[in-house]
């Protein structure tokens, strides 16, 4: 039993050594770039980001100025035009039953004014 826990432990030494060994062969494959091309891409991945982030802020921009002139104004217009204005053609002083029923219409139209701008 115990020459096989030996066993083991070497394979797990040898499976270690033999992984760092190829590990540096590897690396020596890699063909590493000059400092000239370094500083190269470096500006190049540095000027896209800046100008990805330049294109990004000015939509941001113009979306938050669409909806704070355009959308918030639109609001405002369709507002005004859902309101209602009830015309009174009848003489005030006959038929007195007929105003409280015009009362009642004005508030049920104020009502669903205040249920669509919730």
């Amino acid at each position: 039993m115990a020459s096989e826990k030996e066993t083991k432990n070497k394979k797990e030494t040898k499976n270690k050594k033999s992984f760092f060994k190829d590990f540096k062969a590897e690396l020596k494959k890699v063909i590493w770039p000059t400092p000239k091309q370094l500083v190269n891409n470096t500006i190049a991945v540095v000027v896209i980001v800046i100008i990805t982030a330049a294109i990004v802020f000015v939509l941001d921009v113009i979306f938050d100025l669409f909806n704070k002139y355009g959308i918030n104004n639109l609001k405002s217009h369709v507002r005004g035009y859902n309101t209602v204005q009830v015309q009174d053609n009848h003489d005030h002083d006959h038929d007195h039953d007929h105003d409280n029923e015009e009362e009642s219409t004005i508030d049920t139209a104020e009502n669903s004014n205040n249920n669509i701008n919730e």
